[in-house]
């Protein structure tokens, strides 16, 4: 069992994206955050790629999306890790690394995560939210539309 502690380094972003529409939407947690299980902390700001620090793989993205998981009472096959995405965010207390993971619905899973107490959200509907989220977001968005 991983320690908890190595998850309070470690972030998901759950997105989806329709193979035919090319709709791209992220989950959004009642708090406003994209991040799960819980936001950024505040003055958080995400690392440009050459100034990733080596930090060595305490906790692989699949086991967070165990825990993502067994936390919203998800089904084990709604969510796959998207293994090309994986950014670096400097917070005041250390580097906490961001993973994605896709929803593998045909259908956006709207009303799965409102009873979660979260929403599925568009790029531009979560235009205001703090800029590490924002850029997070413009990558993830990139990474699937490269995909």
């Amino acid at each position: 069992m991983s320690d908890p502690m190595d998850f309070a380094r470690h972030r998901l972003l759950l997105m989806y994206k329709g193979d035919i529409s090319a709709l791209v939407m992220f989950a959004q947690q009642s708090n406003g955050s994209v991040c799960f299980p819980e936001a950024l902390p505040a003055l958080s700001s995400p690392l440009e790629p050459e100034e990733f620090a080596e930090v060595k793989v305490n906790i692989l993205p699949s086991v967070l999306v165990n825990q993502i998981n067994q936390l919203l009472q998800l089904d084990n096959d709604l969510l796959r890790v998207e293994a090309g995405f994986s950014e670096q965010i400097d917070t005041p207390g250390g580097i906490i690394t961001v993973h994605m993971a896709r929803f593998t619905l045909l259908d956006p899973p709207h009303q799965l995560m409102q009873s979660r107490d979260c929403r599925m959200r568009t790029l531009p509907e979560l235009r205001g939210r703090p800029p590490a989220e924002m850029e997070l977001l413009r990558r993830a968005y990139t990474t699937m539309m490269e995909g």
